[in-house]
Order: structure tokens, then sequence, then C-alpha cells
């Protein structure tokens, strides 16, 4: 099984930026866990703070790979764009947000992409994408 992590914009920064809402831990560190974890999976890792960028990294894997795991950031609440490029490739894909939107800025309580999503994890700090990985491994 291949599945492709992808971060957007500021999430470069986990470890560093807003501890308080983020946790203190590097993605980096937090995929090597992952990989250690599901040792049968093979994970690769994307993160961008360009949109279009984001776009182009769906539609490369998001025919090929057996699922996507996005955290699109901010993206999350504005871009059509990137909603309508998850509901035009194959692969499923589950948007993943590692705090609890809803208890944030009302801005952030709507998601653009969770319609072209296959499902929403929010909340679980870094274990949101631990979380997104084992739903994409059930059989629906």
């Amino acid at each position: 099984m291949n599945i492709q992590i992808i971060n957007g914009p500021n999430l470069n920064l986990l470890g560093v930026r807003e501890k308080s809402i983020y946790g203190s831990s590097d993605f980096e560190s937090y995929l090597a866990e992952l990989q250690n974890h599901f040792t049968n999976i093979t994970i690769n890792y994307y993160q961008s703070n360009v949109e279009g960028e984001i776009i182009n990294k769906l539609h490369e894997v998001g025919f090929t790979c057996d699922g996507i795991v996005l955290n699109a950031g901010a993206y999350t609440h504005t871009s059509v764009a990137i909603a309508d490029a998850i509901a035009a490739i194959k692969s499923p894909t589950i948007e993943v947000h590692i705090s609890n939107v809803y208890k944030r800025e009302e801005f952030r309580h709507h998601s653009m992409l969770a319609a072209s999503c296959k499902g929403v994890i929010a909340g679980f700090g870094m274990h949101s994408y631990r979380l997104a990985i084992e739903s994409l491994l059930l059989k629906y």
C-alpha cells in the first residue's frame, strides 16, 4: 500500500509555531514514527506553502497511490481549486487537522474540501494523521 501525505501552508513550521495549538514536535519526527508504526505501507510526504503546487501534487499522485492524507492548512477554508482537484482524482482523500478547528475562530468551522473527501479527522494532534491512515486501511 502506498499513502501520500500532503501538508499545506505553514505546516513546515510545526514544532516552532503556536506550540499551544500545534505542539512542539516537528512533522519529520512524527513521520518517522508513522513509518515505524506502519511497516507494511509506503508513506510519502510532501509539503508546500503554495496552492498550485498542492494541486499539482494531487494530480501527480491521485491516480496511482492508494490514499491521500491532506492537511491543507488555511486553504481548507478558502480553496475551491483544491476541492476540485480532490474531486477529479481517483485516490481516496482524508482531510486532517491537528487542532480541533471547531474550537477555534468561526471562519475555520467551514471546510471547502470536506465534501470532496472520503472523511475528515480533526483535533487529535499529530495522531490525526495516524487515524487517517488507519481509516484508509478499512474496507467499506
